[in-house]
C-alpha cells in the first residue's frame, strides 16, 4: 500500500468514526397467519442478538403498510411519533419493529412467534400511540402473559378503565402532560395511575404546532422525541 493510499484509508475510518450510524429498514413477510396470510413488517437496525423488540403500532388508521415498490421500501404513517421515532429505539440493546396496528390477537400473536423466531430469546413489547391505543388495551388484556409488555402512549380516555392489577405482563403509561387533543386527555392517563398503579410517565416540553390531535401538537412529543423514547427504554431495563 501506497503512502498516500495509507492516509486515505486512515482519514475514511476517522471520518466514519464521527457520523453516527444510520439506521437501516428492512421489509420482512415471513410472518403468517394459520391461513396463509402474510403479516409485513419492518425492521429497524436490528443488533446481532437484542434483549428487547418494540413492537411499534401507528396511531390514526394505523395502516403502516410496508412494501417494496420500484425497489424500495415504502410505508405510510413516517410523520407518527412511533414510526418517526424507530431509529431512537433501535440500539445495541433494542431492535425495533414496525407494522399495522391491530387488536387482534390471533394477528398479533402471529406477529409475535416470527419474531421470537427471527430473534432468540427477546423479550417483546408491544408500543400503541393515540388511535393504536385501543388495540394495545384490548391485547393487554386478551394476551396477557405472552409478551413482556405493553406501552401505551397518548392513550385514548378509555385507558383510565384498564386495571392492570393482577396481569402477567406488564404496562407503561405515557403522556404529554399537555396533551389537550379531546379524545386524548391527559387525565385519562392520571386516573389509571391513581387508580390501578400503572405506572406513567408524563412528559413536558417540546413544541405544539397545528391541530392539538396531530403528530407536530404535544400529542406527538414534538421536540421531545428523544426524551421520551429514552424514558421508555430506561423503565424497559428495568424489568424484574
Amino acid at each position: 500500500m501506497t503512502a498516500f493510499a495509507r492516509v486515505t484509508a486512515v482519514l475514511a475510518l476517522w471520518a466514519a468514526s464521527l457520523s453516527p450510524a444510520i439506521a437501516a429498514d428492512e421489509l420482512v413477510t415471513t410472518a403468517r397467519l394459520p391461513d396463509g396470510e402474510t403479516i409485513p413488517y419492518m425492521v429497524t437496525d436490528a443488533p446481532v442478538a437484542p434483549r428487547f423488540a418494540v413492537v411499534l403500532m401507528p396511531g390514526g388508521s394505523g395502516r403502516l403498510e410496508p412494501r417494496i415498490e420500484d425497489g424500495r421500501l415504502k410505508f405510510s404513517f413516517g410523520g407518527n411519533f412511533l414510526i418517526r421515532s424507530r431509529r431512537l429505539f433501535a440500539d445495541s440493546d433494542f431492535v425495533a419493529i414496525a407494522a399495522d396496528a391491530t387488536g387482534a390477537a390471533e394477528r398479533m400473536l402471529a406477529l409475535v412467534a416470527d419474531i421470537e423466531r427471527r430473534f432468540v430469546g427477546v423479550k417483546i413489547y408491544i408500543v400503541g400511540t393515540s388511535a393504536s391505543t385501543r388495540a394495545t388495551m384490548s391485547l393487554a388484556r386478551t394476551i396477557d402473559g405472552r409478551v413482556a409488555g405493553f406501552i401505551h402512549t397518548s392513550s385514548f380516555s378509555e385507558i383510565s378503565g384498564l386495571d392492570t392489577r393482577g396481569l402477567k405482563s406488564r404496562n407503561l403509561l405515557v403522556h404529554h402532560a399537555n396533551d389537550i387533543c379531546r379524545v386524548t386527555p391527559f387525565w385519562g392517563a392520571e386516573r389509571a395511575h391513581e387508580r390501578y398503579q400503572t405506572p406513567l410517565i408524563a412528559m413536558r416540553g417540546g413544541i405544539s404546532v397545528g391541530d392539538d390531535c396531530e403528530v407536530r401538537a404535544h400529542h406527538g412529543y414534538n421536540g421531545i422525541e428523544r426524551e421520551t423514547v429514552e424514558k421508555i427504554k430506561a423503565w424497559i431495563r428495568t424489568e424484574p
